[in-house]
């Protein structure tokens, strides 16, 4: 990954024998296409604007986007409705240099009439795939994954060995780390949570829902980081495929997502969590007081339907499903040397 003058450590070690090529992603727009699979029942993919189904107070629509962040055309779908932006609901973050398409819902009420209307309206913006009413907002998580399909270009490295370092990683998955831009620039996501807990701020007391979502995204930041650092050390260890001695999870090896109390884990595995945490003690201490409950996440990303060809010599085109909440950059970057040419690619 390309370097930065962060004191954070922004970039984590990857599994088998190391990156085996480089590329650069994101050379367009078109180059990183991004289609959200939303996976809740009854749901249409691709229907048309004019073919509204399902009922609820919630109007839901599947718009295609380009140049535009997810909460930018949040903010803009409140303003044609007349509703406040919280109204608004989506299921993840997708980048505004991508082509992407979600879903985002509108709390409409007895609305139900002017749809029609309204959903002309957004459609001289975005482009308006399906149209669904439902009983509540779309949340963060409610999305079963992304599909993505991403084209690599100026990539160097022998052909051979980057196709066998993508076949592993189709086997065996590989590191579940969370993104780059989760930390924010050279890791300014991290200095805020660090300031904050300084202040005695706790996220979920602040007034202003612009100040409690900024809190949250800094707090988020850095257990994300702290998450990444356990699972750095379990790679260098060679022992992230494995759960070891003191796993809460009774089917697959987790890691720390860090809370209020630190960690759920015991035995073997508690203590090389709090060992690593240690070593970021600004950090740990942000969840001294932040009341939130420690959870898990997949030390492991495997991919699904992992597929590529090459459209010419230089050019890598990869196709595959990721579950929510993971992330495209900690798959290729796991095999490439990446430039990012148009900023850093989201999940969602």
């Amino acid at each position: 990954m390309t370097a930065d003058p962060s004191p954070w450590c922004l970039d984590w070690p990857v599994s088998g024998e190391g990156r085996v090529g480089r590329a650069v992603l994101k050379l367009s727009p078109e180059t990183f296409f991004v289609d959200e699979d939303l996976g809740l029942p009854g749901f249409p993919e691709e229907c048309g604007a004019d073919q509204r189904q399902g009922e609820g107070e919630h109007l839901c629509l599947r718009l295609e986007k380009c140049g535009d962040n997810t909460d930018y055309v949040a903010r803009q779908l409140a303003d044609l409705a007349g509703c406040r932006a919280h109204e608004v609901g989506v299921c993840g973050l997708k980048d505004r240099h991508a082509v992407t398409r979600q879903w985002f819902s509108i709390q409409r009420p007895g609305r139900e009439a002017e749809d029609v209307d309204f959903v002309a309206t957004v459609a001289e913006r975005w482009p308006v795939l399906a149209c669904h009413r439902f009983n509540r907002k779309l949340r963060r998580g409610d999305h079963r994954g992304n599909r993505f399909r991403i084209t690599l270009v100026a990539v160097e490295g022998d052909r051979a060995a980057i196709e066998a370092a993508l076949n592993l990683v189709a086997r065996e998955g590989c590191p579940n780390y969370f993104g780059r831009q989760r930390f924010g620039h050279n890791g300014g996501n991290l200095d805020r949570a660090i300031a904050d807990a300084k202040k005695g701020h706790r996220p979920q007391r602040r007034r202003g829902h612009g100040n409690r979502q900024k809190a949250g995204l800094y707090l988020s930041a850095a257990r994300s980081w702290l998450f990444n650092a356990v699972l750095a050390e379990r790679v260098r260890q060679d022992n992230w495929h494995q759960r070891l001695p003191g796993e809460p999870d009774p089917q697959r090896p987790t890691g720390p997502l860090w809370g209020d109390g630190g960690t759920r884990s015991t035995e073997v595995q508690e203590t090389l969590e709090r060992q690593v945490v240690a070593a970021a003690p600004e950090l740990e201490a942000v969840f001294a007081a932040s009341r939130m409950s420690p959870e898990r996440r997949p030390l492991v990303l495997l991919p699904g339907q992992l597929e590529w060809q090459w459209p010419s010599v230089s050019e890598l085109t990869l196709t595959f499903h990721l579950q929510a909440g993971q992330y495209a950059t900690a798959l290729i970057g796991n095999v490439f040397e990446l430039q990012d040419a148009g900023g850093l690619a989201a999940s969602g």
